[in-house]
Formats: structure tokens, C-alpha cells, sequence
């Protein structure tokens, strides 16, 4: 048996929940996971089941307990990462009171608006770090409590997903600093939620969990919950951060010229930061490290666009999309750089930096008859890889020259879209030693709190290591050309007629 312990990670994402227990050397020794649902029953409403949450958990951390076997009493404590901005109107039990919003629901524009004619446009952005826009928990709920008013009533918590699954952990209703300020309610400088904020909802901080700094020990399991995850009763539940700046940490970013590159559902990259900044060009959040930020930019239709071309384009199911896709990539790999001439802007779910444009749509610009699957699906990883260059120009106006990609998520997987990103960023781009950076993210903050590591920095050098790399190649220059003569100004081009389709749409 080691002296040193396991730590284990949960990751509660978008469309699963992975328990993963790790040693103090990263290497992930067992691991559960249980899937999400998401729904979609309107054009702009994406919502879950709030304690679903809690069952895909309690599944994940059997299912790796189980396999732990003997060593499933090495466990040291835990430490969640979560989806970040999903949140969740409950009882005083602790119970979901509706469908949770989750990131992707787009249904606050009106209160965008409101709320910025109200406090102002740069004060909402200077506190809370986020240009307004629909994807803070913020306007969310003002959109869910102006279509459902009765949930305001009798006594209530607004929670985010570490939120709720921390107060089912300990019986305490506390949450991550780091996994509540992409809700937007947060005085980031302050750090503590934001009064002027908070009176937008008109809420009382009873309605909302108490705050505490990511790494400290938050709580421990109580016997219940102890029973739900077949972890041991009293086990220290550390407060952890959002899965972003958790995957940041999975993948050994602590300074240095280097970002990190998540390719999930979202496209979010990162560069940590020791100071607080606001700029249009990315929006700022708590980093997992004490004293630290991440400035990070956010692209909504990242995996999800694929998904979208799988499942809504070209109708496959879910048994058959994984072999769908595969044989997609292989006829994309044989297609000339520039996808024959066909451009994707990946604006399926709005737009977040630079524009902040919730009006914003997707477009296949430059389609012809000869075009079939495959140039949509090249066309869909080069029109993200396009459009992470936008995001890094952004980026290097605060930090400087970033000469490092350090690629994670599913995405990764594709030697194809991590060779496209090399060429079109014109930067190195190197795979996480693991896909699963952001459970190991919060294995670190568990290891650091508890564990042989004296912090994040020693936890980095120890638990993560790097993979395959990739430079960029002979297609760069045609990138370039093709980045600088048709993709950059092209939103400013047609947003105006965005925006008349949205009107219309709403009509």
C-alpha cells in the first residue's frame, strides 16, 4: 500500500460524470462514469435534471471504488470540477425546483439588456470579469424567474453544480470561489458575491451558498453520502474550481508562455495570469492555484459542432456516430487544405469574445454543388482552428507572445484537427498527457490540500506530463493566406444581417 495516497477527481461535465482516482504521481489508477442527459426543448432552452447530477456521481464513484478494490481505502479526499455557468433553482432540502439552465441556454437576451441599461455595460464587466452576454448563470435566471415567478417563493438556494453537489457531499451549502464566479454575481476583486449584482435578482446571500477559497477543505462526506458513493464517511471534500481552470491545471499550466487548448464541447483556452484584467478580448475567471486568474476565451460550438453534423446534418444515431466520424476523418485527411474552398464559422451557439453576440449564427460560406460530408467536417475543425487564431491574437494583447498549445478534451484524439490547429495558429501544439486533465485538475487541489505536494507547482511537475506534438506544417502559409483574406472580418461583414435573421426569427 502507498503512503502517499489516492486522490480523487470528479469531473461532473456537460453530458457526464467521471470519477477518476489518481496517485500522487497522476497516474490514474481506476475510474468511473455515468452519463447526462441534456435537453433541447426549445430552439434556445438547454436544461438537465439538476439531480441527475447526483445520481451520475454516485454511479461514477461506485463504479470506481469497485474497481479500486483493495485499494479503494488509499482514497485521501476529494475534489470536484464542474460545468461551469449550468445552475439550478432548489428547495431548502437542497432539491431542484425546475430543469437546471445550463450553459448553452440562450434565453436571456432581453435581460442582457436590462441589466446592462440598469448597473452598466462596464461595471457588469469590471466587477464580475464577464462582458455581459447569455451565458453567466446571471441572466439566466432573471429569463427563468421572469417566465416561472413561483420558484421565488418559500424559501430557495440559487446553486451551481459544486454547489449542489458539495451541500449532497457534506450537508454544507458552500462552493469553490472558482466554480461560482462564472456565474457572473461574483465582485471578483472583492471576492464575495457582488451586492449591486445580487440586487438585479434581488436576492439574499441565504438564497446562495457561502464561498470558499479553491483548495481548502470545504467539508466531509457524511454518512449518506458516504453510502451513495461507497467512499468512506469523513473523507475531505476540497473545494475545487470550474472544469476550465481545473483542466488548465491537469494540464501543468503555471505560467510560462503557454496556454492550454481544451477541444470539448466548448472550445476554451487559457493563460494564467497574477494579476486581475478586464478586456473584450477574453473574459477573466478565479484560477485554481491561490492568487492566480485565468484570462481565457470561450467557444461555444466546439465538439458540439461535430455532434451537430452527426446527429442533426447527417442523422446518425448515437450507436452509429463514433463510426461515422471516424470514416469522416479519414476522407477529410485526403482533402486539400482549405476544405475545397468551403469555410465554416462556428457560431452554432452565439458568440462570446471578441463580439460578445448572441445573435451571432453559424455559416457554411462558399458552398458548392461538388461539396459533400467530408468537406463539412474538415471544414468544422478548420473553421474552429480559424477562429482559435482570432481568440489567441486576443489573448497575446495581455500576456504576450504564446508559443505553446497544450491541446486536451476529446478532441485531442484527432491527430487531424491537432495537426489543423498547429498549422493554422502557426504555434507548437502539444497533447496533455491525458484526456482527462480536468478530473486530474481536481486530483491535484485533493493531492495539495492532503496529500505529498506542498502546491499546485510541485503537483504540476509531479502529476502531469505531455504527449505527442505537433508543429506547424507545410499547410500553414495557405492557412494564413486563407485567415487573413477571407475569415478575419468576416462576422463584422454580416452581422448586421445576423441580427435581422435573429429579429426575424423571434418574430
Amino acid at each position: 500500500m502507498s503512503n502517499d495516497g489516492l486522490y480523487v477527481g470528479f469531473d461532473s461535465s456537460t453530458t457526464a460524470c467521471k470519477a477518476i482516482a489518481f496517485d500522487h504521481h497522476g497516474t490514474a489508477v481506476a475510474e468511473g462514469r455515468a452519463v447526462i442527459a441534456l435537453d433541447n426543448p426549445s430552439p434556445d432552452a438547454w436544461e438537465q435534471d439538476g439531480g441527475r447530477w447526483w445520481e451520475a456521481l454516485g454511479e461514477a464513484s461506485r463504479a470506481m471504488m469497485a474497481a479500486l478494490g483493495r485499494r479503494a481505502d488509499e482514497v485521501r479526499a476529494v475534489c470536484i470540477a464542474n460545468q461551469r455557468e449550468t445552475v439550478v433553482v432548489a428547495d431548502a432540502a437542497g432539491e431542484p425546483k425546475a430543469p437546471a439552465l445550463v450553459w448553452m441556454d440562450g434565453r436571456g437576451g432581453e435581460q442582457v439588456e436590462a441589466a446592462k441599461a440598469k448597473l452598466g455595460e462596464s461595471y457588469l464587466h469590471k466587477v464580475s470579469g464577464k462582458p455581459p452576454c447569455t451565458t453567466p448563470s446571471l441572466y439566466k435566471l432573471l429569463a427563468l424567474f421572469a417566465r416561472e415567478p413561483a420558484l421565488r417563493d418559500g424559501d430557495f438556494r440559487i446553486l451551481d453544480v459544486h454547489g449542489f453537489l458539495s451541500w449532497k457531499l457534506t450537508g454544507c451549502c458552500a462552493t469553490s470561489l472558482a466554480a461560482a464566479d462564472p456565474m457572473g454575481m461574483v465582485d471578483m476583486q472583492a471576492r464575495d458575491w457582488s451586492e449591486e449584482i445580487l440586487s438585479l435578482l434581488d436576492l439574499e446571500r441565504k438564497h446562495l451558498p457561502s464561498l470558499v477559497e479553491p483548495g481548502a477543505v470545504l467539508g466531509t462526506l457524511t454518512e449518506e453520502a458516504a453510502k451513495h458513493t461507497a467512499l468512506a464517511e469523513g473523507l475531505p471534500l476540497i473545494a475545487g474550481a470550474g472544469d476550465g481552470q481545473c483542466a488548465g491545471l491537469g494540464a501543468g499550466i503555471t505560467g510560462g508562455a503557454r496556454a492550454y487548448l481544451n477541444l470539448g464541447t466548448a472550445i476554451v483556452c487559457g493563460v494564467l495570469s497574477t494579476s486581475y484584467r478586464c478586456e473584450m478580448a477574453f473574459r477573466t475567471l478565479y484560477g485554481a492555484a491561490p492568487g492566480s486568474y485565468f484570462l481565457e476565451t470561450d467557444l461555444q460550438g466546439g465538439t458540439f459542432s461535430l455532434t451537430w453534423l452527426l446527429g442533426r446534418l447527417l442523422g446518425c444515431g448515437e450507436d452509429e456516430a463514433e463510426g461515422r466520424r471516424a470514416s469522416l476523418e479519414r476522407e477529410a485527411l485526403a482533402l486539400p487544405a482549405g476544405s475545397d474552398g468551403l469555410l465554416f464559422v462556428p457560431y452554432l451557439n452565439g458568440v462570446m469574445n471578441p463580439h460578445w453576440d448572441d445573435d451571432a449564427t453559424a455559416l457554411l460560406f462558399g458552398l458548392r454543388g461538388s461539396h459533400g460530408p467530408a468537406h463539412v467536417y474538415r471544414a468544422v475543425l478548420e473553421g474552429i482552428a480559424l477562429e482559435q487564431r482570432s481568440h489567441l491574437e486576443g489573448l497575446e494583447t495581455a500576456v504576450g507572445r504564446l508559443e505553446e498549445l497544450v491541446l486536451l478534451g476529446g478532441g485531442a484524439k484527432s491527430d487531424l484537427w491537432c495537426q489543423i490547429m498547429a498549422d493554422v495558429t502557426g504555434r507548437r501544439v502539444v497533447r496533455a498527457g491525458t484526456v482527462e486533465a480536468t478530473a486530474l485538475g481536481a486530483a491535484m487541489l485533493a493531492a495539495v490540500a492532503c496529500g505529498p505536494h506542498q502546491d499546485v507547482s510541485a503537483a504540476a511537475r509531479s502529476m502531469t506530463r505531455l504527449g505527442a506534438r505537433f508543429e506547424p506544417g507545410g499547410h500553414a502559409p495557405r492557412y494564413a493566406t486563407l485567415y487573413e483574406t477571407v475569415y478575419r472580418g468576416l462576422y463584422q461583414d454580416v452581422a448586421g444581417r445576423m441580427a435581422a435573421l435573429a429579429a426575424f426569427r423571434r418574430e
